[in-house]
């Protein structure tokens, strides 16, 4: 099972913590005290986002493995 997604991790003021967010995974996100911390828990997250998808049959993308744009 590859963890290899593009995670992108920012500070929010608002939450006092570290944003980890899974862009091609919908939905999968954490956050940390620190920027290891949320990196710690993305990859737990994706690990889980995955099981969810392979228990209820839902696709799960490859990893694109470069950065993705945006607008």
């Amino acid at each position: 099972m590859s963890t290899k997604y593009e995670v992108i991790i920012y500070w929010n003021t608002a939450d006092n913590a570290f944003i980890a967010e899974v862009p091609e995974l919908p939905g999968c996100m954490t956050h940390g005290d620190t920027r290891e911390e949320a990196l710690a828990m993305a990859e737990d997250a994706i690990r889980g986002w995955i099981a969810t998808a392979q228990e209820f049959g839902d696709p799960i993308l490859e990893p694109k493995g470069r950065k993705l744009m945006y607008a």
